[in-house]
């Protein structure tokens, strides 16, 4: 998927009013993704997702921190400036996205390594 169809889709779900803004959340909350998930998958996903996106996920950083979808929520709230709801629903126009630009195997990879409760943010019900 290229970077304008997925701004586009992040942008709709989201509800945002540009693609600035669109942006914006995106690498937030995919920052945040990549504090939470192995730097191996954090590079696997990268290389589905298109530039500058890709970047974001590239962090100098040790082993993946390990916290729930609470502090998750907490943390793109943190990073956007947003309150918990919104945070929620920038996380959601996110990760939904995602999971319809990359693999479903690339999904499922990624749902395994985070609690269960991550799979309504990537629109996804019933995965570990």
């Amino acid at each position: 998927m290229k970077l304008a169809e997925f701004l586009a889709r992040v942008r709709d779900r989201g509800e945002y009013y540009s693609q600035e803004e669109a942006e914006h959340v995106s690498a937030a909350v995919l920052w945040v993704l990549a504090t939470r998930i192995t730097p191996e998958e954090a590079d696997d996903l990268a290389a589905q997702l298109p530039a500058p996106l890709d970047d974001v996920l590239h962090l100098e950083r040790g082993r993946p921190e390990s916290f729930g979808r609470e502090e998750f929520l907490r943390r793109v709230a943190q990073q956007t400036g947003a309150r918990p709801r919104t945070a929620e629903w920038d996380a959601s126009a996110v990760l939904s996205t995602v999971a319809d630009a990359v693999s479903g195997r690339q999904v499922n990879h990624l749902l395994s390594q985070v609690p269960t409760r991550y799979a309504e943010l990537f629109g996804r019900t019933g995965l570990s």
